[in-house]
């Protein structure tokens, strides 16, 4: 994980950190290396105000409850908490009654959460071109998988 070298194109680029980008490994091991933190430091402080969290990868979907009383900065200490491990950050969205999370697009009408289909809108649907600089194999790939 510390020399991985990878072409893009025509040029060659020495990843400087974080897991090898593109190995079967690299979701499993972010997950497992994020989960330590999370189960230490996120769930064990946090959990009074969590009535469902949910990680998949690089994504959250949390319901948050509000503190009763006092304690108004709790959101900004887990917003904090979140980011205290690695370069990468996060970023979380106030709490509302609708979100989009993957591709459903989640809805809380009275007691009831209603979802939908979330599509991108500049998402056009498009297929890998075989000009792009991607390797051969990915377009080989698209052809035999769509047969």
């Amino acid at each position: 994980m510390k020399n991985h070298i990878f072409c893009f194109s025509s040029t060659y680029w020495l990843q400087l950190t974080g897991t090898a980008m593109g190995t079967p490994a690299a979701c499993s091991y972010a997950t497992i290396a994020y989960s330590q933190h999370e189960n230490k430091k996120i769930l064990t402080t946090f959990c009074p105000y969590l009535l469902y969290y949910q990680r998949y990868i690089n994504n959250i979907f949390g319901i948050w409850l509000p503190p009763i009383t006092g304690n108004n900065n709790i959101g900004g200490r887990f917003k904090r908490a979140l980011n205290d491990w690695g370069t990468l950050e996060w970023v979380v969205e106030d709490p509302s009654k609708q979100t989009v999370f993957l591709d459903l697009h989640l809805k809380l009408e009275g007691t009831a959460i209603t979802t939908s289909t979330y599509q991108k809108a500049l998402n056009l649907y498009l297929y890998i071109p075989p000009s792009s600089a991607h390797p051969p194999s990915c377009l080989k790939g698209l052809i035999a998988g769509e047969l």
